[in-house]
C-alpha cells in the first residue's frame, strides 16, 4: 500500500496569506488523500522564530514546498 503524503500548514491567527492557503489546501484535500497537520504557531517561541515572517509555510512531507503563497496547481502535481 502506498503510504499517503503528509501536508504540514504553519499558520497564524489574523493572518491573511495564512487564510488564503488553508483555503487552498483545503479544496485539494477534498479531491486528493493526504494527512493534513495545522500548526498554529501563536504563543510557541521556538516556532514564532522560525516561522512567524515566512507566514504561512507549507511543508510536504518534512520539506517546506510553500511560504507567502500556495499555488493550487502546484500543490496538487506535488501531491499526485
Amino acid at each position: 500500500m502506498e503510504s499517503l503524503h503528509r501536508v504540514t500548514v504553519y499558520h497564524a491567527p489574523d493572518c491573511g496569506l495564512c487564510e488564503r492557503a488553508l483555503e487552498v489546501v483545503g479544496a485539494a484535500k477534498e479531491d486528493l488523500a493526504f494527512e493534513l497537520e495545522l500548526v498554529d504557531i501563536s504563543g510557541t517561541p521556538v516556532l514564532e522564530e522560525r516561522y512567524r515572517e515566512l507566514l504561512p509555510v507549507v511543508e510536504i512531507d518534512g520539506e517546506t514546498a510553500f511560504t507567502y503563497f500556495v499555488d493550487a496547481e502546484a500543490l496538487r502535481e506535488r501531491l499526485n
